[in-house]
């Protein structure tokens, strides 16, 4: 009997951001990207999510390889976290392997990780697998989206993608190959939804230079551009054109100049000599001739933008004069932070650029046109939309619909599912690919119960009482110490604080023997309900009971 061909989606499908695919036939499997996605507003703390990988925890001896689109930190941030765990060879760009070598090495993984360089047009073979990496245009050098011959038939996963004729780089998508996947017939497609809900084309790389030149014409003073740390191209074009109005180039932010480094290193990229110049060196420099490159444009409260914005950054602040251009899209849910960020760059004096005011961006992901282009050139028996949030998704999945492909073969799912493919298409039950959180040093050991104690801290605040208590006669020694964080001013709420202590000497007088965690419960209701009572408010009541 045959085996049959599965996809395990572990990350991107409803949701943008944290993209991982699981490709499964027979005992190989083969992984697509591994990658982060950046918290919402309502995760406290929160550094940055990864996929759940864990449904791979117990088929460590299947797994054959992983292969990586392209170098965003939504395919490849999750890297180093996944190598610790997986012994297994990675398959990369040029580009793309200099980026996550930057990673790999920062966290020490580089020497134990096998890297195997591969390019558009090769032929590799991995397992039962046969990948044919192909060109495609998206904002960063080196994208590829990937043909993967299996014993099943022929999978199509397009990467992160779209059709412009004239990219920055000179290198359109290739059409030739995709004709040719066509001719072989597809089995499935997957295809990114990201813009799955625009009609229309997305515009070209090409008309952001008109906004560039606008903006370097007309700034009196310095230009901070904010764009992702790995926006290669976004990079290329501030350099050629601050060159034509005689302004220097400072990187600002760790990530950004490391991978600046490296795609110079490669030939990805061309900065004239002499242009580029410290961030001491551009305090030296009369402010229109220079430009900076930062990172934070979704806000992120430790990148260099945020830091700006707040003023706490250790070399840079924002002076009147400064134009400020906001040069990505906003990742869903992160409109909030972003917009905070410009209001206060507002307030610091600076004028600001940011899409759709100005013509400063322009998507790196395909529109309902050009997707609908793809669908026709590769004409799949069966279609699975990927990369984006659920509204994304059925869109994508009605758009393949309306081009002919029949319901029964279009699986719009979300993370985990089981997709079989035989003689039909088969969605099966869900395994886990949730949040995993990264708060610092700690991997997925932050969990839902943790962000609403997180969230109901950073609400209303937290009383601590204090009270030392002799369990032989069930009574406090002396008066309770009551501490509050983040609930009440002092001076001025004296009084309310003595009949807080008042009601947790009550509840803390007991029965002889009660033990001290029965007297934390009684504390910790009584008080709770006192403070409701007095203020309508619930702040987060931690008893501490201390036996003598």
């Amino acid at each position: 009997m045959a085996e049959k061909l599965r996809l395990v989606p572990l990350g991107g499908l409803g949701e943008v951001g944290k993209n991982m695919m699981s490709i499964e036939y027979g005992r190989d499997i083969l992984i697509v990207d591994a990658g982060i996605m950046f918290p919402e507003s309502d995760m406290l703390g929160i550094d940055y999510i990864i996929p759940d990988w864990g449904y791979l925890r117990d088929k460590k001896d299947r797994l054959r390889a992983i292969v990586i689109t392209h170098g965003h930190e939504d395919h490849i941030g999750a890297l180093p976290h996944f190598l610790e765990e997986f012994d297994i060879p990675v398959y990369a760009t040029r580009l793309t392997r200099g980026l996550i070598e930057v990673k790999l090495r920062s966290k020490r993984l580089l020497e134990r990780t096998t890297i195997i360089t591969y390019a558009p047009g090769d032929v590799v073979r991995i397992g039962p697998f046969t990948i044919e990496p192909y060109h495609v245009c998206h904002s960063i050098p080196d994208g590829v989206g990937l043909g993967i011959t299996t014993p099943a038939g022929l999978i199509v996963h397009s990467g992160d993608f779209k059709f412009d004729h004239t990219p920055v780089d000179g290198w359109p998508t290739d059409y030739a190959k995709l004709a040719e996947f066509s001719g072989r017939g597809v089995l499935v497609l997957l295809s990114d939804s990201t813009n799955a809900d625009k009609p229309g084309t997305t515009l070209s790389e090409a008309v952001l230079e008109g906004a560039f030149h606008q903006v370097m014409r007309e700034a009196p003073g310095r230009v901070i551009v904010a764009t992702f740390a790995s926006l290669i191209s976004r990079i290329q074009q501030v350099v050629d054109v601050a060159a034509q109005y005689g302004r220097k180039i400072a990187i600002a932010g760790k990530s950004m100049a490391e991978n600046t480094k490296m795609a110079r290193e490669l030939g990805y990229l061309n900065i004239p000599d002499g242009m580029l110049v410290t961030l001491g060196e551009i305090d030296k420099l009369p402010a229109r001739e220079t430009v900076i490159m930062a990172t934070g444009t979704q806000g992120e409260p430790t990148a260099v933008l945020s830091r700006l914005a707040v003023g706490r950054h250790r070399s840079l602040s924002i002076r009147p004069g400064d134009t400020v251009v906001f040069s990505s899209h906003t990742i869903p849910g992160n409109e909030e932070l972003i917009h905070r960020v410009v209001n206060r760059l507002f307030q610091k004096g600076a004028d600001v650029y940011y899409d759709p005011l100005s013509p400063v961006h322009v998507s790196g992901h395909a529109s309902q046109e050009e997707q609908k282009l793809l669908i026709n050139l590769l004409r799949p028996r069966y279609f699975v939309p990927i990369h984006g949030e659920l509204r994304h998704l059925k869109q994508h999945g009605k758009t393949a619909r309306q081009l002919g492909i029949p319901e029964e073969n279009i699986a719009v799912v979300e993370n985990g599912y089981v997709l079989t493919f035989g003689e039909r298409l088969e969605i099966g039950e869900r395994v886990p690919g949730g949040y995993v959180f990264v708060d610092g040093a700690r991997v997925g050991e932050i969990g839902p119960t943790v962000l609403r104690e997180r969230e109901s801290l950073g609400r209303n605040g937290f009383v601590m009482a204090i009270v030392r208590y002799r369990r032989s006669t069930g009574k406090p020694v002396g008066q309770p110490r009551i501490v509050t964080r983040g609930f009440i001013v002092l001076p001025g709420a004296e009084d309310l604080l003595a009949r807080a202590s008042q009601a947790t000497i009550s509840a803390a007088t007991v029965a002889p023997g009660t033990p001290p965690e029965e007297v934390e419960r009684r504390i910790q209701n009584v008080l709770s309900r006192f403070l409701y009572r007095e203020t309508r408010s619930r702040p987060v009541v931690i008893p501490t009971v201390l036996e003598e």
